[in-house]
C-alpha cells in the first residue's frame, strides 16, 4: 500500500524579467563575439540566431509583467467571488 500523497508545496516566487534580462544580454554579447571574430559566408546564419534571441527576450521582458499583472487580477477575482458565494 502507497503512502498519502503530501500536498504541493507552494510556487516559489521568481523575477522573470530579470531572467529574461539574462538572457538577452547573452544573446547580446554572443552577438558582439561573432561580430568580431567574422564568420565564412556559409555560418552568417548565426548572427540572425541572435538577433532572434535578442527579440525574444526584449518581447518576454515586455510581456511577462503584463501576463504576471493578468493573473493576479485573475487570481483577485477568483477569490472575490468565492468570497461572495460563500
Amino acid at each position: 500500500m502507497t503512502p498519502p500523497r503530501r500536498p504541493d508545496p507552494p510556487p516559489m516566487k521568481t523575477n522573470d524579467v530579470r531572467i529574461a534580462a539574462g538572457g538577452t544580454a547573452a544573446w547580446a554579447v554572443a552577438l558582439v563575439v561573432l561580430l568580431i571574430v567574422g564568420l565564412p559566408s556559409d555560418d552568417r546564419w548565426w548572427i540572425w540566431v541572435c538577433v532572434a534571441g535578442i527579440g525574444i527576450g526584449l518581447f518576454a521582458m515586455w510581456y511577462v509583467p503584463r501576463l504576471q499583472a493578468a493573473r493576479a487580477r485573475q487570481e483577485a477575482a477568483r477569490h472575490k467571488n468565492q468570497d461572495t458565494a460563500a
